[in-house]
């Protein structure tokens, strides 16, 4: 039998495809530190736990397809405690941010049609383009510059007729860049001045550190007059450790494509119901939780940095925001490196395992020396990776 061509090039994720690798070092008695996936080690809010624990209707049923009321109205309430002039009625909750960004690209694209990202970019925006026939247009950043964006004129050479919107996540996903209000306004005037919509990915928006500060698409667009072409992407995977938990929203004042994106909802018929309780009340404690949380991972990124710095040859910019680092490693292959990690190298009955940095670009032979590193461990687990990753480098390049 024959699959879809869809099928066929559908990319798999570097972040999850090395995964029987690792499995099958496991069955070896090998311990693997995983700093490939983005999955944080910290503790959920037990009030959100408490929630889900206290539901006690008889009957788990259909929700809202845009999500429960009192969820919406958490989720616009936490906006506008940022500054953000947005209700309830602008908020859709989705299975994730993921399904935020695969809706909102569905809404605004026709198959051919095109989205400009910025590379290195989490690798996920490549496979919701490929289900949905749309090309990416990869602008690159570079590692020298903290992955901040080019010159507006080389972002603006990438826009074609069939150019429907310009992507981006900051904090960044895998780079921990955060963008500058004036990165982020240079791209919402673009959009505006092209007619193209201006899709951020805030999943991280706490997560800044030594004072940089995330700036909303939703506030600038609204300073520049041009809230309609504005897409917010949200989520409560990590801002609350609570990534199984499938929660995610969309947010914009453009009404039209508001209903479209819920016609989409009303197809998968409803959010997870007792996760959006879990969320609603997540919102109620995040002054208490997110503060020692975001002191956690700058510590931890500062460990991080420091097993970097022992690599000769490294080049890495310091991470500004979010969890990850995106560093070029003299290795040659990184894809060959990170498989190499999980079926030969192992010190004192343990390795650790990387995302491969390419699989973050479109451009073909982008990112080959690159990995991304999640600093989602204990400090204390982080020291030892990292000082199973210099250890690794070493023996690699002594092959």
């Amino acid at each position: 039998m024959k699959l879809s061509d869809r099928g066929n090039a559908m990319p798999a994720s570097p972040i999850r495809r090395l995964t029987p690798l690792a499995d099958a070092a496991k069955a070896k008695g090998i311990k693997v530190f995983h700093l490939n996936i983005g999955q944080p080690d910290i503790t959920t809010p037990p009030e959100m736990l408490e929630a889900v624990k206290a539901f006690s209707d008889p009957v788990l049923s259909y929700g809202p397809s845009a999500g429960l009321n009192e969820t919406r109205e958490a989720m616009a309430k936490y906006l506008r405690g940022i500054g953000v002039d947005v209700s309830a009625n602008h908020v859709l909750v989705t299975q994730g941010g993921s399904e935020a960004i695969l809706f909102a690209m569905a809404a605004i694209c026709d198959p051919g049609d095109e989205i400009i990202v910025f590379e290195p970019f989490y690798t996920n925006y490549s496979g919701f383009a490929c289900m949905l026939g749309v090309n990416l247009r990869a602008v690159q950043t570079k590692v020298e510059d903290g992955y901040h964006l080019p010159p507006v004129a080389q972002i603006e050479a990438k826009i074609t007729p069939k150019t429907k919107a310009i992507l981006w996540s900051s904090p960044g996903n895998p780079t921990g860049a955060v963008f500058t209000r004036q990165e982020v306004t240079a791209l919402v005037e673009l959009a505006k001045k092209h007619g193209l919509y201006a899709i951020s990915d805030e999943a991280y928006r706490e997560f800044c550190y030594d004072g940089h500060v995330a700036t909303c698409v939703l506030d600038v667009a609204a300073e520049l007059g041009c809230s309609d072409r504005a897409i917010l992407i949200d989520s409560i995977s990590k801002r609350f450790s609570a990534c199984g938990a499938r929660i995610g929203f969309l947010v914009t004042k453009n009404e039209e494509l508001l209903a479209a994106i819920l016609r989409f909802g009303q197809a998968r018929l409803c959010p997870p119901t007792l996760e959006q309780y879990a969320a609603t009340v997540g919102y109620s404690v995040i002054d208490k939780y997110v503060p020692p949380t975001i002191d956690e991972y700058r510590r931890r990124r500062d460990r991080v940095m420091e097993g970097l710095a022992k690599i000769p040859g490294a080049t890495c910019a310091v991470p500004e925001g979010a969890f990850y680092v995106q560093p070029r490693l003299p290795v040659g292959d990184a894809d060959a490196f990170a498989q190499w990690l999980l079926t030969d190298f192992q010190k004192d009955g343990k390795t650790v395992m990387v995302a491969p940095g390419n699989g973050f670009y479109a451009t073909e032979g982008a990112g080959a020396e690159e990995v991304r590193i999640a600093y989602v461990l204990k400090e204390e687990d982080l020291q030892i990776a990292m000082d199973l990753l210099v250890e690794a480098i070493k023996q690699w390049n002594q092959r």
